[in-house]
C-alpha cells in the first residue's frame, strides 16, 4: 500500500533521512516550514545508522564523532551546529577518545584531542620536518575552508609545499583520507583542511550508546516541530517542467508537489532521479572507493587485551595507497582499527563486550558479482584475513579470537549499495563534490555527501547551511 501522506503539498521535501537530512529538516521546521522527509530505508542515519543482530546493536558508519570540543567552547563547528539546530551540548552525550594513532611500518604516531601532543609527536619522528609541519597546520588553520564558491586544489601540492618527507605526507594523508576522501591519491585542499581540523585539532568522542543517540535526539526535535518524516518510501522519478522540478513521484505511485526539493541521495544519483537527464547522467562523477568493515564481540574488554588505543589508521605497504582496489575483493595493506569500549565514558558507565571494529577498501564490482554461496564464503575469508591483519598489528596480547569472541559479523560494499543506494557503494559520494548544492534545476539541492562538508557534525552543518542557503535565505 501506499504510504499515508497527510497532503500532497510542501514547502520543502527533503530526499534522505540522513545526518544531513535531518538536520535540514530540523532547521526548516525551526523556521516554521511545512516540510517533509522521505527515506527508503526503514532506519534513519543513512551512512551513519545501526542494526539489531542476536539482540545486539551495531553501529555502522560511526567509528568516532569528529569535531568534538569541550562544551564551553565557541566558534567551532560543533558549536555553531548545536546553536542552529537549538540542541544543548549535553543531549550529545559526547565522551572523549582515550588516545589514537597512526602506524606505518617503523613508524606510529599518536594523537588525542590536545593539537600540543601530536604536534610533539610530529617533532619527535620527524625532527627534520616540524618547521615545515607547523607551517602547514597555521596555514590549514586560518584556510577559508568552508568558503562555498572556492576553486579545488590539490591537498597533495599545498602539502608537499611545507613537508618533503614522503613518509610524513603519507601518515598525515592515511587518517584524512580514510575519514572523508572520496577522491583517489589525493584530495581538495579544503576538505583535506576541514578534515585535518576535524580530527587533530578538534578531535573524538563518542556517545556511550553510539550513533543511535545522534538519531534518535535528531529524530525526537523534529518530531517535536511537527515535521513530517515518511520511512520505506522511496522516489521513483522526479519530474521536471523547464527548468525546474514540477513533482514528485514516488515508488508507491503517490505524487507530491514542492516548491523546493533538497536531495542527500548524491549528486549523480539525485540527477539520475529527474527525468530529463540521461540513465548515464554526471557518469564522470561517480564514486569510486567502497569500503569493507569486520565487527567481533570479544567477552572481555579490549584494555584486558593491552589494547588501550580508541583508533588506529594503519598501512602495511611500503608507500600508502589510497585507491580502487582492483584486483582482489579487499585491500588488507591499510586501513583502520576501532576500540569503541576505548572512550572516556566516566565512572560506572562502560561497554557490557568489547568490541573490534576493522575498516579496508574494497572493490564494489567483485563483491556485487558474487553468488549467494560465494559472497557467504568470502566474508568468511577475508573475515578471518582481516583479524590476521589487526592481530600482527596489537601489542602480543593472551588473545584466542576463536575462544574470546562472543559474536561477529561484516559488511561489504554489496551492503553499502543495498542500504544507501550509492552507485559503486561509494561511501563518500562523487569525487567532485558541489559546494553551494545548485543542481540544473533551480528549485532541486543537494546536502550532505556530495555538498562536501565532511563526518557527522559536516553532514549536519550541510544540511543546515543549505536550507539557510536555498530556503531561508531572504525568506
Amino acid at each position: 500500500m501506499p504510504p499515508s501522506l497527510d497532503q500532497q503539498h510542501y514547502e520543502v521535501v527533503i530526499i534522505g533521512a540522513g545526518m544531513a537530512g535531518m538536520a535540514a529538516g530540523i532547521r526548516l521546521a525551526l523556521a516554521g516550514k511545512n516540510v517533509i522527509i522521505l527515506e527508503r530505508h526503514n532506519a534513519s542515519g543513512g551512512l551513519n545508522s545501526f542494526y539489531s543482530q542476536g539482540g545486539r546493536k551495531f553501529d555502522v558508519g560511526l567509528h568516532a564523532m569528529t569535531n568534538y570540543v569541550p562544551k564551553g567552547t565557541k566558534g567551532t563547528p560543533l558549536t555553531k551546529l548545536l546553536r542552529q539546530l537549538r540542541i544543548p551540548y549535553d543531549a550529545l552525550d559526547l565522551c572523549p577518545q582515550n588516545g589514537s594513532k597512526v602506524a606505518f611500518p617503523g613508524c606510529e604516531l599518536g594523537f588525542n584531542n590536545d593539537f600540543a601532543f601530536f604536534e610533539s609527536e610530529v617533532a619527535r619522528a620527524f625532527p627534520q620536518q616540524i618547521d615545515g609541519f607547523r607551517a602547514l597546520a597555521e596555514e590549514v588553520r586560518t584556510l577559508d575552508a568552508f568558503n562555498l564558491g572556492s576553486m579545488p586544489s590539490s591537498a597533495r601540492a599545498a602539502v608537499q609545499r611545507h613537508i618533503s618527507d614522503p613518509l610524513l605526507e603519507d601518515m598525515l594523508f592515511c587518517p584524512v583520507m580514510y575519514y572523508g576522501s572520496a577522491q583517489e591519491h589525493d584530495m581538495d585542499y579544503g576538505q583535506f583542511a576541514i578534515m585535518f581540523r576535524s580530527l587533530f585539532f578538534e578531535g573524538f568522542a563518542r556517545p556511550l550508546d553510539g550513533v543511535r543517540v545522534i538519531i534518535k535526539l535528531l529524530q525526537d526535535k523534529y518530531r517535536s516541530l511537527g515535521g513530517v518524516r515518511k520511512m520505506k518510501c522511496g522516489i521513483q522519478k522526479i519530474h521536471t517542467s523547464g527548468n525546474n522540478a514540477s513533482s514528485i513521484e514516488l515508488d508507491s505511485g503517490a505524487v507530491l508537489t514542492a516548491d523546493k526539493i533538497i536531495s542527500t541521495a548524491g549528486a549523480v544519483e539525485t540527477a539520475r532521479l529527474c527525468e530529463d537527464q540521461p540513465a548515464d547522467a554526471a557518469s564522470d562523477n561517480i564514486g569510486q572507493l567502497s569500503f569493507t568493515e569486520t565487527i567481533t564481540v570479544l567477552d572481555q574488554q579490549p584494555t584486558d587485551f593491552g589494547w588501550d588505543d580508541t583508533i588506529i589508521f594503519f598501512n602495511t605497504a611500503e608507500r600508502f595507497r589510497y585507491a580502487r582496489v582492483e584486483h582482489e575483493l579487499v585491500d588488507p595493506t591499510s586501513g583502520v582499527i576501532c576500540f569503541p569500549n576505548n572512550y572516556q565514558y566516566g565512572e560506572g558507565r562502560q561497554l557490557d563486550e568489547g568490541y573490534l571494529r576493522v575498516t579496508a577498501m574494497a572493490n564494489h564490482d567483485k563483491w556485487c558479482a558474487l553468488s549467494e554461496d560465494d559472497y557467504l564464503a568470502q566474508k568468511t575469508y577475508w573475515y578471518e584475513e582481516l583479524q590476521k591483519v589487526t592481530l600482527g598489528l596489537l601489542p602480543a596480547s593472551k588473545l584466542d579470537l576463536n575462544a574470546n569472541r562472543i559474536a561477529s559479523d561484516m559488511f561489504t560494499p554489496r551492503t553499502v549499495r543495498k542500504y544507501t543506494g550509492h552507485l559503486n557503494g561509494a561511501i563518500y559520494g562523487a569525487p567532485n563534490k558541489i559546494k553551494d548544492g545548485r543542481t540544473h534545476l533551480n528549485n532541486l539541492y543537494l546536502a550532505g555527501t556530495d555538498q562536501g562538508f565532511l563526518g557527522i557534525v559536516g553532514a549536519m552543518l550541510s544540511g543546515i547551511s543549505m536550507a539557510n542557503l536555498h530556503v531561508l535565505q531572504g525568506a
